[in-house]
């Protein structure tokens, strides 16, 4: 399969793109500065708000990973929400229906365990109350977009080897889950591309 992975050079798409070549599939490194694709990948250079330059690079391709996501500076609190209605009418133009976009937990509370929706996240969501409202803008335009979308919800991310292992849940929580590591994320997303049985779903993981 030739999946666009999008933010291929940040930590977690770059990861992303890293878990779908050890399974052989070719990988089109979607960026928006030249050189800044991980090695093995095809580089693509495109703004994440321009469909049309963003419709050139997943041309030929078969899915799209979304690993775009707001960092710490307030100017990019938008960028997903800014990003994913270009990133819909790319994948109209180009003909690519399969998509798969990284989300978050921490925004929502449907089907936690009391631990988390009662002590943990109302801190958290007071506490990162502006990123996490580029993931509540976001998640909405995916699921009216009538593309074969997937939402994977992680919580806290961290740095550090794989596990090897995750839990995950099909419309609910994780119980207890407050955090994955980046490279168990990364398989995690690769096994939901994967699997045709989670379109239309979304997919809590965590550790």
């Amino acid at each position: 399969m030739r999946v666009a992975v999008l933010g291929a050079s940040g930590r977690t798409g770059g990861l992303v793109a890293e878990e779908a070549r050890a399974r052989a599939h070719e990988v089109i490194a979607v960026v928006r500065r030249a050189a800044s694709a991980p090695n093995g990948t095809t580089e693509r250079i495109a703004e994440g708000r321009d469909a049309a330059a963003l419709a050139a690079a997943l041309a030929g391709c078969d899915a799209a990973v979304f690993a775009i996501g707001p960092s710490g500076t307030s100017a990019d609190h938008l960028v997903m929400r800014e990003s994913m209605p270009a990133l819909i009418e790319a994948m109209r133009i180009a003909g690519v229906r399969r998509l798969v976009v990284v989300s978050a937990s921490g925004p929502f509370t449907q089907g936690d365990d009391p631990f988390l929706k009662f002590v943990a996240k109302p801190i958290v969501q007071r506490i990162l109350r502006e990123p996490f409202s580029d993931f509540v803008a976001t998640e909405p335009v995916v699921r009216s977009s009538r593309l074969d979308w997937t939402i994977v919800r992680p919580p806290q991310l961290k740095d550090g080897a794989a596990r090897g292992r995750y839990r995950r849940a099909n419309g609910a929580g994780v119980p207890f889950g407050v955090s994955i590591r980046r490279a168990d994320l990364a398989r995690a997303v690769l096994d939901v591309l994967e699997d045709r049985e989670t379109v239309g779903a979304t997919i809590t993981v965590a550790a």
